[in-house]
């Protein structure tokens, strides 16, 4: 039961922090110094990534109508006038094209170097530099388009250079624990003209695939031979995160119509900092 109540707390950490630009990963490796599952290292690692799926379950209900690319109903753009080509949306499939070109950055190298970056880079010490290197960023990036226009400001604005553009920032996220995967990739989409809503919800449409995938490449390495336990821990945790996301992604969408992102930029510099603090004396 013990182990269930750390499993909820862990899932309230990622629901928030996974769709908040301040590292879901990173926030997680950091509760664990202070909030130990005691489970095996291979499970714990799984479960940082597995976990994340509650989450993304929470932008498929969200956004399912902008997401399933079928339907005659709100078609606004259907492949032909008659036919089975009026049920296919040919505008949520060109959006579905452009997540897959952000993916490819980040799935190759995923693929090819995950459990090197799992034993070189997750650590307290990277997750404390990469909080502040890129609270400083959102800082910079924001006072520097306080005065500029978005150029793009619809997802059906976005070309494949932008998305693509967008995933070579989640690559860094990716390699670098602390880094935040939307913190990344909504930097990079503001760098280059994107607005702040469209830039949120690409980067929620982005988790999708790219969580799904990374998901299922840490449960093949672990196996699905899941104790009764580690089953209970894994399930109470996703549908924490799922349940605790659905307000967390409707109140971001709201403050970032009348607000910018610095505040979540320094509260990475503060936290950064005092984790360096807590293990230079620890």
């Amino acid at each position: 039961m013990i182990e269930i109540i750390k499993s909820i707390i862990l899932g309230i950490v990622e629901g928030i922090t996974e769709w908040l630009p301040i590292s879901s990963t990173g926030h997680l490796i950091l509760v664990d110094e202070f909030l130990k599952l005691k489970q095996s290292e291979d499970f714990k690692k799984m479960f940082d990534v597995v976990i994340q799926l509650g989450a993304i379950m929470a932008v498929v209900v969200i956004f399912w109508h902008k997401l399933w690319p079928f339907g005659k109903k709100d078609n606004h753009a259907p492949l032909s006038d008659k036919g089975f080509g009026a049920y296919i949306k040919k505008d949520i499939f060109q959006m579905w094209f452009k997540v897959l070109a952000a993916c490819i950055p980040a799935a190759v190298v995923g693929l090819l170097l995950d459990d090197w970056i799992d034993e070189h880079f997750y650590n307290p010490w990277t997750v404390a530099i990469a909080l502040i290197v890129f609270g400083v960023a959102f800082i910079i990036v924001e006072n520097w388009n306080k005065d500029r226009s978005p150029k793009i400001t619809e997802i059906s604005q976005l070309t494949y250079k932008a998305a693509f553009i967008i995933g070579m920032f989640q690559l860094l996220a990716a390699v670098f624990p602390g880094t935040s995967r939307s913190g990344a990739t909504i930097v990079g989409a503001l760098i280059i003209g994107i607005s702040r809503t469209v830039a949120a919800e690409f980067t929620f449409y982005l988790a999708v695939p790219v969580m799904f995938g990374a998901s299922l490449l840490k449960l093949a390495k672990f196996g699905l031979d899941f104790s009764g336990t580690e089953l209970a821990v894994l399930a109470a945790g996703m549908i924490t995160a799922f349940l605790v996301s659905l307000f967390v992604i409707k109140f971001l969408m709201r403050y970032i119509k009348k607000h910018d992102f610095k505040v979540f930029g320094w509260y990475r510099i503060v936290l950064g900092a005092l984790v360096i603090l807590y293990f230079a004396i620890k």
